[in-house]
């Protein structure tokens, strides 16, 4: 297996500077990760920068909080396909889901995937905010709005992605789309734990260790 591949390598902190966005593409470059993430801003540099590469550029979309109206989400998604983003990271509106607005969350969904068509869009949960049966919610809202795939975490709240989380999520999507582990993933034996536990793409700032550790145990 290799763990490149897997991996979105991610620079979403709201300090990152111009010379962190190069950084993270020298460092996609170099070791052929699947994407980078980035906050929209800095699509611009980060398809310039990865010009001639395997490496998809992949910006985040209503990002961290997901309360943004889903008009604006989906102009930013738009701004994206537009600029060179061949795969966005939208975040749900947490709230929403948490009052059981199963139409709202399709809908939010829906305004993305159609403004960014064809290029595919990722659905994050934030799921140490969210219970199982929301979990299991938003997975079958993200289906039906047609998104690419669902994700645990931004990373910026109290928990990340866990094995339970990935495994409850792989069964409510049914095989209609894939699954993202995103935040808190720290070690490789916890990331390759991710993908056997069903797992197609892993989001975190730390593929350079997890590629390097992959080689040690060959």
């Amino acid at each position: 297996m290799e763990i490149n591949r897997y991996i979105d390598h991610v620079s979403l902190k709201t300090e990152a500077s111009s010379k962190e966005i190069t950084k993270l593409c020298e460092e996609a470059r170099k070791y052929n990760f699947k994407a980078v993430a980035v906050n929209s801003a800095w699509t611009d540099l980060a398809v310039e920068l990865l010009k001639g590469t395997d490496v998809i550029v992949a910006p985040t979309i209503g990002f961290p909080l997901g309360a943004q109206a889903s008009e604006v989400k989906a102009a930013e998604g738009k701004y994206a396909k537009e600029h060179g983003g061949k795969e966005v990271d939208m975040v749900v509106n947490v709230g929403k889901v948490k009052d059981g607005d199963y139409e709202y969350t399709v809908k939010d969904i829906k305004a993305v995937v159609d403004a960014c068509n064809p290029v595919p869009v990722k659905v994050i949960l934030e799921t140490c905010l969210l219970s199982d049966e929301e979990k299991i919610m938003v997975c079958k809202a993200a289906v039906d709005a047609g998104a690419y795939m669902v994700k645990t975490s931004t990373g910026f709240n109290a928990a990340g992605a866990t094995i339970e989380d990935i495994k409850l999520m792989k069964k409510a999507v049914e095989g209609k789309c894939l699954v993202k582990a995103s935040g808190g993933i720290r070690t490789y034996e916890q990331a390759m734990a991710l993908i056997e536990a069903g797992a197609d793409r892993l989001g975190c700032s730390c593929g350079v260790m997890l590629v390097e550790e992959e080689r040690k145990h060959r």
